[in-house]
């Protein structure tokens, strides 16, 4: 019975962690207007789908090699190229949480939720704080 709860429990903290790192990647992307721009200063109008496709397949790829482990051995050379584009990812990625919070008040209001505004802010910051301990002292000590 505890193997089962624990079970669950990891599922509920695997899918809310998925749905966090998932909206904000869509906040990059629609808050920031990443499509959009990338389009314009390419002129590449009419292959907007293919940024699309892109990002999309791109997001896949990389969600399964993290998921199924895959790794290949390369020069520390070659590595910072990748390195380097992560960081512009993850750069950008802080980015669009912080303009994420901006539109919290926003949501609050129209939703009604302006008297758990604190709350929601304190259940955000907690939980990432939550996630964070627990990944470095027990996941990878």
């Amino acid at each position: 019975m505890i193997e089962a709860f624990h079970g669950l429990l990891l599922v509920l903290i695997g899918l809310a962690g998925g749905f966090t790192v998932g909206s904000a990647f869509v906040a990059l992307l629609i808050v920031l207007d990443l499509i959009p721009r990338l389009v314009q200063l390419t002129r590449a109008y009419r292959r907007s789908a293919w940024f699309e496709s892109g990002i999309l397949f791109g997001a896949l790829y990389w969600s399964s090699a993290d998921l199924f482990d895959w790794g290949v051995r390369l020069p520390d050379e070659v590595l910072l190229v990748p390195a380097v584009f992560q960081g512009l990812f993850v750069g950008m990625f802080a980015a669009a949480l912080t303009e994420v919070l901006n539109v919290l008040p926003i949501l609050a209001k129209r939703l009604r939720l302006k008297p758990y505004l604190f709350s929601l802010l304190l259940a955000l910051v907690l939980g990432k704080m939550t996630g964070s301990l627990v990944d470095w002292l027990w996941i990878r000590p």
